[in-house]
């Protein structure tokens, strides 16, 4: 368990207690959980962004199944902005891309 996080000890008391709301408290939760789901997802891009940098060569797949390949062009709040080697510009979750060549690593001749 994360040194952060809290854990529900009794499940079936929590369960009683949410049985017990009525409808404007079950929307307030509801808004409470769906608002801490966007922070955590919001939280996990932005780790896995730090992995990247603009001018880094990756690859991931894409809807049809197929490999493409392409080149960073920017970090978004939630993507990853790549340009394909076949001109086209894809929106990418951060874990979908695997890194293939780090723009530091690039040789200028």
């Amino acid at each position: 368990m994360k040194p952060d996080s809290v854990k529900i000890v009794d499940r079936i008391s929590a369960v009683e207690a949410i049985k017990r709301l009525g409808e404007e408290d079950l929307l307030f939760l509801n808004l409470l959980i769906v608002e801490r789901l966007k922070l955590i997802s919001q939280a996990r891009a932005t780790t896995l962004m730090t992995g990247f940098t603009r001018g880094d060569r990756v690859c991931f797949r894409a809807t049809d199944g197929s490999l493409l390949e392409g080149v960073v062009l920017r970090l978004n709040k939630k993507t990853v902005s790549v340009a394909t080697d076949d001109g086209h510009q894809w929106n990418v979750s951060p874990a979908l891309l695997r890194l293939i060549q780090s723009a530091g690593d690039f040789q200028w001749l």
